[in-house]
């Protein structure tokens, strides 16, 4: 990521839920201890605390125990709704990943070093990152940097 430094990152609840994953935990599993360090800081948002709250309850506690100081919370708002809302008019994703569309435009708006997320059919896909940052760039936001938690720990060690 050019050297640059991450710092604030937007994670959803994929994030939190693939600490139990057999197919993420070994890649997750760093990305959390980082955050756990004081090596990340962890953007939280109100869609993220909803879609936790039905989780299993290993998730849930494991949410729960994450450390404040490294969490900064944002909310949704009149402007990260409409933006949202701009990713599915434009065709980026269907009406069903409208929750998946919050994410981008929260992340966007709190000017996320990156959003990380292991969904790659909405959110971590070429195709979709580049018709996310068209839309931004369309409405004059910035462009949001999107990954796995693996490729931000294996950029930041």
């Amino acid at each position: 990521m050019n050297n640059q430094i991450i710092r604030r990152v937007y994670i959803d609840s994929s994030v939190v839920g693939g600490a139990f994953s057999q197919r993420f935990a070994q890649d997750t599993k760093p990305f959390w201890d980082a955050v756990r360090n004081g090596k990340i800081m962890i953007i939280v948002s109100d869609i993220l605390v909803a879609e936790v709250e039905p989780a299993p309850k290993i998730v849930r506690d494991f949410f729960d125990t994450l450390p404040e100081s490294q969490i900064e919370r944002v909310v949704s708002t009149q402007e990260s709704n409409h933006l949202a809302a701009q990713y599915i008019v434009e065709n980026v994703v269907g009406h069903s990943s409208l929750d998946d569309c919050k994410h981008i435009a929260l992340a966007t708006l709190a000017h996320a070093d990156v959003l990380v997320s292991w969904n790659f059919k909405h959110i971590v896909n070429v195709t979709r990152i580049l018709g996310y940052n068209s839309v931004n760039m369309k409405l004059g936001y910035s462009q949001i940097n999107i990954r796995t938690p693996y490729e931000v720990i294996n950029d930041t060690t």
